[in-house]
This record gives structure tokens, sequence and C-alpha cells, in this order.
């Protein structure tokens, strides 16, 4: 008799990008990118149980997402099904918990968990590193979900380092009713910073960064946040204004728009501060929802296999 799962659960979590740098647009239009990733205790969760064909439908934020081959999760089961040659299918069912459009790659997050608990129902056996190639085609955000904690991105944000942090970040989000488009905020940071691809440097990073999360220490990282895209962000959305403004009338150590906005991340020092901080900011009604998270945390992770059992 050999156990065979029916269904697998997959938990991936959503990121902020604790330092963006942006480099001129390639001519394929892609931005070169240099950022350091966290991923944070807001999760996408995906239940992958046998079927015939590809289907999706959503639970919790984004119920109104279009769930045909359009979506991300339905296109890395489609994938990993043609890259692996198998015949199987999946449904999938999937409860979102990271906003939608608001610049922490909850969309990356169901690709990444659709990625792991396909391979894991239908047995494709690939490597994490084979995933990962998956992930890059699927979008640049996509490999980080996979490996979590914190990470160094290069080239679209899709090559990923792992970056050593000591210590749990606590952070307060402001998240918005409505998405921005991460293409528009692009464009926009296009025309406010014209740059050539063959004049302007190559994006980098400050290694203080770094240095930041090796020591553990949230007053010293609070120093070194900092976004590229947040003027334009702020310039397509002014209210974001308003966020950051309340974040620091509310004592946070540092507040920055998270990638292409519009949700803003805000550090607090520890847990109680992050209460605080997350109170005055409510009672400012500057955001739609106010929330508490943590980071850095794992990247996407099997939670449970359910089996049959067979001959």
């Amino acid at each position: 008799m050999t156990a065979t799962p029916i269904a697998v659960q997959v938990r991936a979590p959503g990121k902020i990008n604790l330092a963006l740098r942006v480099g001129a647009p390639r001519p394929d239009g892609y931005h070169p990118l240099a950022t350091v990733f966290q991923a944070v205790s807001l999760y996408e969760d995906v239940v992958a149980t046998r079927a015939d064909g590809i289907s999706l439908e959503i639970h919790g934020r984004g119920e109104d997402l279009p769930v045909d081959a359009t979506n991300l999760a339905v296109r890395a089961a489609a994938l990993l099904r043609e890259t692996s040659g198998t015949r199987a299918g999946v449904h999938l069912s999937l409860t979102k918990q990271v906003p939608v459009a608001g610049g922490m790659a909850g969309g990356s997050a169901d690709a990444a968990a659709t990625l792991l608990a396909c391979d894991q129902l239908w047995g494709t056996g690939l490597s994490r590193d084979e995933l990962a190639e998956l992930a890059s085609e699927l979008g640049a955000d996509v490999p980080f979900a996979l490996t979590g904690m914190s990470a160094m991105g290069t080239g679209r944000g899709d090559l990923i380092t792992p970056v050593m942090s000591r210590g749990t970040y606590h952070w307060v989000l402001a998240v918005q009713d409505e998405g921005l488009s991460t293409p528009e905020v692009f464009r926009e940071h296009d025309r406010l910073q014209p740059l050539d691809l063959d004049d302007a440097p190559a994006p980098r990073l400050d290694d203080a960064v770094l240095a930041a999360l090796l020591s553990g220490d949230p007053i010293q990282l609070s120093r070194q946040l900092g976004n590229d895209l947040q003027e334009a962000a702020l310039e397509l959305r002014p209210e974001l204004g308003d966020v950051l403004a309340a974040a620091d009338r509310a004592g946070a150590l540092a507040a920055l728009v998270s990638g292409s906005g519009p949700t803003v991340a805000a550090l607090a020092l520890d847990h109680a501060h992050a209460v605080s901080v997350a109170g005055v900011m409510r009672a400012a009604e500057v955001a739609g929802e106010i929330l508490l998270v943590t980071g850095p945390v794992p990247g996407a992770r099997v939670l449970e296999h359910v089996h049959s059992r067979r001959p």
C-alpha cells in the first residue's frame, strides 16, 4: 500500500521592500532593481486538490479577481504541468490575506504556493532550484516568495541571495481600499526620473542596510529604509503623504511605501510600540485597514498533506 496525497495545503508570505533601488528601463521594458526583501506574517494559503483540468476559487481578499488563465496561480499550475509532462489536474482553493495590488506581492505568493503545492500533489519531484527557475518565469517577485526570510534581489528582483538577519521586526501596515498598478507606478517613476540605460549606473544597495539587519537593531534598520518608487506612488496617490505623516506622528521609527504601493509599512521598536503606533494611525483614519505583522518569516511551505490509501 502506498500513501498518495489527494490534497496539499501550502502557505506563502507577503513581503515588504526594506530598500528598493530602480535603474533605467531596459529595451524589454523591465527595470534593473537592487532590493532587500523581508517576508512578513501576512499569508496566502493554497489548498490543491486532485481534479480534472485546472480551476481556482478565491476566498478572503480579492474575491472579485479573475480565476481564469490570467490569474498567476492558474498560470503557475499550468507551467508546472507543462514542464513536468504530467496529465494531472488540480483544483486550487486560495485564501488571501495579503492586500490586492498593495505592493506586497500577494499574487507572487499565490504563484509560489501553487508551484510547491502542485509539485507535492502531482509528485513531480522538482528541486527547490528547479521550482525557483519556474518561479522566475512567472514574475520577478515569485522566487522570493519561495525563499522568504530576508534576501537581496537583483536583476528584475528575481535573482535571490539570502541575507543574514537577526531578531524579529515589528511592522504596522496601513492598507488602502484601492490598490495601485505596478506598471503604472514604474511609468510614473520614469516620467519623474528619466534615465538613459547607456548613461545610468546600475542600481546598487548601501551595505548599511545589510549591516542593520545583521545587527538585529530596529533603530539601526530604520535609518536605512528607502524606496525609489515612493515618489511616483505619492504622485499618483497624494493621500499617501497623510499616511506617512500619521506614522511619524504616531512615533514610528520610520515608514515607507512598500514596493509599488499603496501599502505603507511603519517600523516599530517592539510589539508594544507597534500596538501604540497602530492605535494612533487608526484614530487618524488614513487607511482602510491597519494591520500588525512581524518579519522575517519563512517562504512557501507545506502545512498539510491529505492522503488516501491505494494498493
